[in-house]
């Protein structure tokens, strides 16, 4: 024993002369923490944040006759169903979506004006499938063409704003491929601006998801047109075919398509209270099928999952044990406001965990990462969130470091 006290001693006394060097924190094992977090705060949905990768395996009861469908909670970014979501669809008119966002684009970069006319080329004026009705020879204002295809799915429109807005069609289909994967589209093909047939057009479910998200979050002041239900040019009457407007509370969008290729396919969008859900649907077989099936797949979501805000952007989570620092502990808070979706039947078995490195060793930076919060429930993969300093943290003096390692090397004690 005496010698045991003896070789410490010698220890404490040689790492005494060596105090005036940088101490290497990491010569020290870490050791995990990890305990519950404090109290999570109840309120409202909060801003988007990132999702977890896997669909929650809850949402695997549901079936559609779609086949192609996906489901998305956009607050969260959380994924509710998923119907083969990644294999590649004839998109047919819910492709004028990418044909709007190009448009919308010109609009906000201030390239165009809604008021601007665009002539009306022989090739627009004959182009069969839905139209407008534009008159060969005519002018016609941004503001109505974009009506006349978000509303009316007017083949027509588009070609008209095409080639007004870019000179040919093909220069424009041009832009909507090289603007595509910039916005997060990573498997979407387009041929012409309208969705006609092609083998050469293409996207997936998730796209089209991406895509409508896009738009909802990047051009707010041209959302309206998709909830608009009715539009009258040349004196002809037309509604929207978005059998949702006319069906379900809070839908305000965004867009049909058929083909028969396709079949019948809708992406909608519903916005209730503060929580919007977007979805898509493809190959179904018939209108009437089209508007049943959206109109179950989103209510069932809104039913079975619900939004709950866990911390505001700067809450503390918890405090984190700091090793040789001036402060025994640090606090550690989320960076943004912490929300996750789940379903309403899991919110009772949810875990929210803080996991961390302890101790942390100074110097410490407010704004550093030292680590994460796990929110777990069963059947469902974890969602995680980095964690990070609320305040600095120094690192004490050479008495101070003396005694700390002393204390250590003697009793084992680290903070």
């Amino acid at each position: 024993m005496k010698a045991c006290w003896q070789r410490k001693a010698a220890t404490v006394v040689a790492l005494a002369s060596l105090l005036s060097l940088p101490i290497l924190t990491t010569s020290f094992a870490a050791q995990t923490q990890t305990r519950p977090a404090v109290a999570a705060k109840p309120g409202v949905p909060a801003k988007p944040q990132p999702a977890p990768t896997t669909p929650p395996s809850p949402g695997a009861v549901l079936d559609t006759l779609a086949r192609h469908a996906l489901i998305v909670e956009v607050d969260t970014n959380t994924v509710l169903f998923d119907k083969h979501a990644d294999e590649r669809m004839p998109p047919a008119s819910m492709s004028k979506l990418m044909t709007a966002y190009v448009v919308f684009s010109m609009l906000k970069e201030g390239r165009a004006q809604l008021g601007d006319e665009l002539p009306v080329s022989e090739k627009a004026w004959k182009l069969g499938g839905s139209k407008m009705f534009v008159g060969i020879g005519g002018h016609v204002k941004i503001d109505d063409l974009l009506k006349g295809m978000l509303i009316q799915s007017g083949n027509d429109a588009c070609v008209v704003l095409a080639e007004g807005l870019a000179g040919s069609e093909d220069a424009f289909v041009q832009k909507m491929n090289e603007l595509a994967p910039k916005i997060g589209l990573k498997d979407s093909h387009f041929a012409n601006v309208t969705g006609l047939p092609d083998p050469n057009e293409w996207m997936t479910a998730r796209d089209l998801v991406t895509l409508g998200v896009r738009i909802t979050q990047d051009f707010p002041e041209y959302y309206h047109y998709f909830s608009e239900k009715d539009f009258n040019f040349n004196n002809i009457d037309q509604g929207n075919r978005n059998p949702l407007l006319y069906k379900v509370a809070g839908a305000d969008g965004l867009k049909t398509g058929h083909t028969d290729e396709s079949g019948y396919s809708l992406i909608g969008s519903v916005l209730r209270g503060d929580r919007r859900v977007i979805f898509v649907i493809s190959g179904l077989p018939s209108m009437k099928d089209r508007a049943a099936e959206g109109e179950r797949l989103v209510e069932w979501a809104f039913r079975e999952y619900n939004n709950y805000k866990l911390f505001s952007a700067g809450d503390k989570v918890d405090d984190a044990d700091v090793w040789l620092g001036d402060e025994p502990k640090v606090g550690m808070t989320v960076a943004n406001d912490l929300t996750v979706t789940l379903p309403r039947a899991a919110r009772r078995d949810m875990k929210v965990t803080v996991v961390y490195d302890k101790p942390v060793p100074a110097p410490i930076k407010q704004g550093d990462q030292i680590g994460k919060v796990v929110v777990s429930v069963p059947q469902m993969p974890p969602m995680e969130r980095p964690l990070f300093a609320a305040a600095n943290v120094r690192p004490i003096g050479t008495l101070g470091r003396m005694a700390t390692l002393a204390a250590y090397l003697i009793w084992g004690n680290r903070h």
